[in-house]
């Protein structure tokens, strides 16, 4: 009786927070929307016939087998690697350091981090960046000729002279519409080319002056040379010649060129690299898990540094004597006397991700939340959206629940073995 009066506080808090709410929930999953009368399992069967929640279905599967894979395999490599550095504690705190942040917050910051625009989003500034230095750079987006101007359309994008070139005679290629900032950082003010002798000379440059007041088709004092615009010279669908324009927008080609019509091509007009859309409905889920193992990474680290701190450093040696490498020793003696230390973690971090929802619900923007759906997600969906429905959402629920309880008994029997030895 005395430990039936210090265990009842603690059994009605469970039986009242744990086990009427499953049961509940179980018995409102098999009554209908409104709660009034037995659905069956009406419930039950739309979980595997509409679109969303199969969606969500799958990507629980990616959840689990990557999320927990991911963080697990970095966790060992941090704490197998950091025990040889001298700083290895500062690296495991910065590590760990995400945990203290809430889902909330985390959310919050990688919504940031895989903004669109390269400006604000951090991972599109580095992919950028990283495409800029291998792949020549946008030129002149939305840049396009007047009616005034000696150019017309070529089709495709690209800009054409109205008439032939002649050697000997300079040519202008005025364009409008490159806003001020888009301008290349080296352009200088424009320049009339000086007319050589067997050769075409010309000047591109941006037919606009600041604060009004230039002259149309011709070059004015404040207006600036389209530095690096590519410039070709077409005769019978052929490209002949081709050159770039200079930092005033002069260029100069040969001989060759005459009686051809000068073409501005199409990748002088092409949108500037945007980056990659990280939250599009293809990258939308690997980009949240990327997310997840930055918070849990440090957990499963801290943990494993943890269960190798434990390692009898003489097997270790004893491996190495034998003549085993690092890898041999790190594969076949360091990973089995560890495995009991993964499981933990592995189990730990499968039954989180089974329950996953404040990141995709903070980072999934709304026109890719039905692609980035989970589980958990669509249980609060389904309950408490614009059409709510009860009755379904406790039937994800008890799902949910139903794919807990195998890994946890999986947990509760690997610990009862560890206990047995």
């Amino acid at each position: 009786m005395v430990a039936v009066g210090f265990l009842l506080p603690a059994l009605v808090l469970l039986g009242a927070l744990v086990v009427y709410p499953i049961g509940y929930s179980l018995y409102r999953s098999f009554l209908d929307q409104s709660g009034s009368s037995f659905a069956g399992l009406d419930n039950y069967r739309e979980i595997f016939t509409e679109d969303s929640i199969l969606t969500a279905v799958k990507n629980n599967a990616i959840w689990v087998v990557l999320a927990p894979t991911v963080s697990t395999a970095l966790g060992l490599i941090f704490a197998v690697l950091t025990e040889r550095v001298r700083w290895g504690t500062a690296f495991k705190l910065i590590v760990f350091m995400p945990m203290a942040i809430s889902m909330l917050a985390a959310g919050i910051i990688f919504r940031l981090v895989y903004e669109q625009d390269p400006d604000r989003g951090v991972a599109n500034a580095v992919w950028v960046g990283v495409h800029d230095t291998f792949a020549e750079s946008a030129g002149f987006p939305k840049a396009h000729p007047l009616a005034l101007h000696p150019l017309k359309e070529g089709g495709g994008g690209s800009f054409v002279t109205k008439q032939p070139v002649a050697a000997g005679r300079r040519v202008q290629l005025p364009l409008v519409g490159v806003a001020a900032e888009k301008m290349p950082s080296g352009a200088r003010p424009a320049k009339a080319a000086q007319p050589d002798d067997g050769k075409i000379t010309g000047t591109a440059w941006l037919d606009f002056t600041k604060g009004g007041g230039g002259t149309t088709n011709a070059i004015d004092a404040k207006e600036l040379g389209l530095k690096g615009i590519k410039v070709e010279a077409v005769k019978d669908g052929k490209v002949v010649a081709s050159t770039q324009a200079g930092a005033d927008g002069t260029f100069t080609l040969p001989a060759s060129a005459d009686g051809a019509q000068l073409r501005l091509p199409a990748d002088n007009f092409r949108e500037p690299y945007n980056g990659v859309n990280w939250l599009g409905p293809s990258l939308v889920t690997p980009a949240i898990i990327g997310s997840y193992v930055w918070m849990w990474a440090g957990f499963a680290m801290v943990l494993i540094a943890a269960g190798l701190a434990s390692v009898p450093r003489e097997l270790l040696e004893a491996a190495r004597v034998d003549g085993a490498n690092e890898w041999q020793v790190f594969r076949r003696v360091t990973v089995p006397l560890l495995a009991p230390v993964l499981a933990v973690v592995l189990v730990t971090l499968m039954i989180n991700v089974l329950k996953i929802f404040d990141l995709v619900f903070i980072i999934a923007p709304g026109s890719a939340q039905d692609d980035a759906n989970v589980l958990a997600l669509q249980l609060y969906r389904s309950s408490f959206g614009t059409d709510s429905n009860l009755g379904l959402g406790s039937a994800i629920a008890v799902l949910l629940l139903l794919l807990v309880v195998p890994v946890m008994l999986f947990n509760i029997r690997r610990m009862r073995r560890e206990a047995r030895r």
